[in-house]
């Protein structure tokens, strides 16, 4: 057998195991020229792999400038705000009730803000629970600010429309009750943000803070959250809002005195700025379930100007944990009143102690002159 391959080669040398020239076999077996001719091929972009967005670095360092200066308004704002409600405990109202808890969820959102500013320039450099942290604050924030908001409205209805300002411990009482119950569910809303993960990102080659479900049940996982998010963190909450003060301004509108309308700007004003805010994050958010969903015919451009989009719009978003204190200040009366009286209290007593001391340092003098 070994002397008949030796004999083969030597009458064919150039015959061998290994090819590694196939155009020979495939011009033999397949007519790729008539092929080429009678066929046309059509591209399916739903088989593509759209190219990730990158941000431009001045885009990253504006973001990154402007959660500074979110921050830098929203710390001393809504502590002023706490420190007005707290300071006047005897004159509390169940929409003061509601208006605190909201500064505290504001809050939140502003301490994490670091984190989100850092993370825009430099990727996600903190731990993976950091990351699921800072995620469920901010979950929690995206579902307790507009239940607060609702818990607002139907309070205003109450009072206007239902005429029971007169139950006012029993309703105090009940706010209470009702933003304990918004807290525990805020939490248990934010529950699937512990599918946040730091994770190394080849693409972009920085580590991000994204959500991460498992392979084979991305899709449904993703599309439940977001349906849950749509219908308890926006849709719902707006239905309601939009029902309870649409009655309550029919009622404002049947009665002559200005008092109760004086009393409702500063809580449609709130509740406008949270739906300028983030309205727009949700819509785009909706057409992102709606493309994941293929209810929305797929593109890659369609794709990118989306994920632009809800980048921006989320960013955007975080300006309504600075904007209820700046509302609070122009358009509220009532509490440019108290904080004033405050701040006039904070002088006379400052004043007062002054001249007490003044006048001790001077009494003692008088007596050391006088032995």
């Amino acid at each position: 057998i070994v002397n008949k391959k030796k004999k083969d080669k030597e009458k064919n040398p150039n015959s061998s195991l290994n090819i590694n020239d196939f155009s020979k076999f495939y011009s033999e077996e397949f007519n790729y020229t008539d092929l080429l001719n009678l066929t046309e091929f059509v591209v399916d972009e739903k088989t593509l792999l759209c190219s990730s967005v990158t941000m431009v670095d001045a885009v990253n360092i504006a973001f990154c400038v402007l959660f500074v200066i979110i921050f830098l308004m929203a710390i001393p704002g809504n502590l002023i705000v706490g420190w007005v409600i707290i300071s006047h405990r005897q004159l509390l109202s169940a929409s003061d009730v509601y208006l605190f808890n909201l500064m505290l969820a504001d809050t939140l959102m502003a301490l994490i803000l670091p984190f989100s500013a850092f993370s825009v320039i430099h990727g996600w450099v903190f731990s993976d629970a950091a990351c699921k942290l800072v995620c469920l604050v901010k979950e929690m924030n995206f579902y307790t600010s507009i239940l607060f908001l609702v818990c607002i409205s139907v309070d205003r209805y109450m009072v206007i429309v239902r005429a029971t300002e007169s139950q006012k411990t029993q309703r105090i009482l009940c706010s209470r009750v009702a933003c304990a119950l918004v807290w525990v569910l805020g939490l248990v809303l934010s529950l699937p943000s512990f599918y946040n993960e730091a994770y190394y990102e080849p693409v972009s080659q920085q580590t991000i803070c994204a959500e991460r479900f498992e392979t084979n049940h991305a899709d449904e996982w993703r599309l439940a959250t977001r349906i849950m998010r749509h219908l308890l963190g926006f849709l719902f909450p707006l239905v309601v809002m939009l029902v309870c003060y649409s009655m309550t301004v029919e009622r404002l509108l049947r009665t002559r005195g200005f008092q109760k309308q004086r009393a409702m700007k500063v809580i449609v004003a709130v509740v406008v700025a949270f739906l300028l805010c983030w309205t727009p994050f949700h819509v785009s958010t909706i057409i992102d379930t709606l493309l994941r969903a293929k209810v929305v015919q797929f593109s890659c451009f369609t794709r990118t100007t989306v994920d632009v989009a809800m980048f921006a719009t989320q960013n955007l978003g975080l300006l309504h944990c600075c904007v209820n204190p700046v509302l609070y200040a122009f358009v509220g009366e009532k509490f440019r009143r108290r904080f004033l009286q405050m701040l006039q209290r904070r002088v006379l007593e400052r004043f007062s102690f002054s001249r007490s001391s003044r006048s001790s340092s001077l009494t003692l003098e008088a007596t050391s002159s006088f032995l």
